[in-house]
């Protein structure tokens, strides 16, 4: 039996959509039957991205320039993704970055830096499609987070804490707007082949942490790659995921487990 595409006439909103896991689930949405918007500071590769997608279902994708650390751009593409495509059915929050050195070397102005980008943006898109989810009787919030939030790391003491808030963060809101009609899960990943990813073993190597290619085999088998991730952010976003709420799906291949 043939499996019908599962986002069909659905609105998907993806923040950070313009390269590695945020284009592969943007992908993998739009040939799900979803419009999608990608939100990105990425102009080239957002613009480039949806005009690809446009050429196999036309009008269906469109790229909205926004950097997510500044709270009025950010809303303002959510607003202009809605007024483009209608009142989003699912938000993927997935735009962030990382800071890897010592943390007596952090500075404060970094440390807000990346809350800005990895935890406030969450807040600032959540909050903007609340309302239009709430009139529509629900929808569905994915975050990524990431095995870091659980595991500490040597040198990413800043990261590690952005994303233990990003999943107290899916946590609360499931919480809240349960009863609402509303479902708010995150994604757990641990070392990705991206581009995101490579930077932060080279950065993490630089600085004498044991990520070796041994390493990664060792601790998860194999470097985990974006579509990996994407299909777990599409499980939780569709329908089969009804009666999963508040929950973080790691996508480890065991890292966690045998740490």
């Amino acid at each position: 039996m043939t499996r019908q595409p599962r986002f069909v006439g659905r609105h998907v909103i993806v923040s950070g959509g313009a390269m590695g896991v945020g284009a592969a689930a943007v992908r993998m949405f739009h040939a799900e039957g979803a419009r999608v918007s990608i939100i990105d500071r990425a102009a080239a590769e957002g613009g480039t991205l949806a005009a690809g997608l446009n050429g196999s279902r036309p009008d269906n994708a469109q790229f909205f320039l926004a950097d997510v650390a500044q709270p009025e751009d950010l809303r303002g593409a959510v607003e202009a993704s809605a007024a483009a495509f209608g009142t989003p059915d699912v938000l993927f929050n997935h735009a962030g970055t990382l800071i890897v050195k010592a943390f007596h070397d952090t500075t404060l102005e970094e440390w807000r830096s990346l809350f800005d980008i990895n935890v406030h943006s969450m807040f600032v898109a959540t909050q903007a499609v609340l309302p239009l989810m709430l009139a529509a009787g629900g929808g569905a919030i994915v975050n990524t987070s990431s095995v870091s939030a659980n595991l500490a790391t040597p040198m990413e003491v800043a990261y590690c804490t952005t994303k233990a808030a990003c999943q107290m963060l899916t946590k609360a809101i499931a919480t809240e707007y349960r009863d609402a009609g509303l479902r708010c899960n995150a994604v757990a990943p641990g070392f990705i082949a991206t581009g995101h990813g490579l930077r932060e073993l080279d950065l993490l190597r630089a600085l004498n942490v044991n990520v070796t290619e041994q390493d990664i085999r060792a601790m998860q088998g194999r470097m985990c790659n974006a579509e990996e991730v994407a299909e777990a952010v599409l499980f939780l976003a569709s329908d089969a995921a009804s009666f999963v709420n508040g929950e973080t799906l790691v996508v480890d291949n065991t890292l966690s487990v045998r740490t």
